[in-house]
């Protein structure tokens, strides 16, 4: 299943018609700006509610973990090896 696309609609009427800001000003802000100005107009922070249990599932399937994580440790004991060279400890 494919990504769901970015809600520019909802976005554009909370900017443009919601908080009032010229396009000028819309377009010109961060997201941090944005969620920061719809913190202000709420009085609260902004927490946007957690994905469904269906949308993360499809988020799961759509970006699985990898099979077979590596070892606990072995990035920072330098044993994990690419194109067989071996490490300074294993010499």
């Amino acid at each position: 299943m494919s990504p769901q696309p970015f809600p520019w609609r909802e976005v554009m009427a909370l900017g443009l018609g919601v908080l009032r800001l010229p396009p000028a000003a819309f377009w010109a802000m961060t997201p941090r700006e944005f969620q920061a100005a719809l913190e202000g107009l709420q009085g609260t922070p902004f927490t946007p509610r957690p994905p469904s249990r269906s949308a993360l599932e499809r988020l799961m399937r759509a970006y699985p973990d990898a099979a077979t994580p590596p070892r606990q440790g072995d990035r920072a004991a330098g044993r994990e090896q690419s194109s067989g060279q071996k490490s300074s400890e294993q010499r």
